[in-house]
């Protein structure tokens, strides 16, 4: 019960000026950005992108708001994470020598 009170007091006041930061499609990937924001201690909110979520939940995309202060912080965060994890694909690239990630195996006759 503690968590939760705890949650809902990091969550932006919405009658703030609150700024959108990030949309997707996919509601997996709006909740790792949104974990990625929490971790870097930027308070956001997860909203629908769409009106029909009441009857189909998860359709139609995800929005991340937050405060209108911390807008350029989280951007920045997001594109740092963006652009490291491009960096770690192609060093996993390269050490492979090839752009398959897995390995191929001996045949055993």
């Amino acid at each position: 019960m503690a968590a939760q009170s705890e949650a809902k007091e990091t969550r932006p006041n919405p009658n703030e000026k609150l700024v959108k930061v990030f949309e997707t499609e996919e509601e997996s990937e709006a909740l790792v950005v949104k974990g990625l924001l929490d971790s870097a201690g930027i308070d956001s909110d997860l909203m629908s992108g769409s009106l029909v979520q009441d009857t189909f939940p998860g359709l139609g995309g995800m929005v991340i708001l937050v405060r209108q202060e911390d807008a350029e912080e989280a951007r920045r965060t997001i594109a740092e994470s963006r652009q490291s994890g491009v960096s770690n694909e192609s060093s996993s690239v390269d050490s492979a020598g090839d752009d398959d990630s897995t390995a191929e195996l001996p045949t055993l006759e």
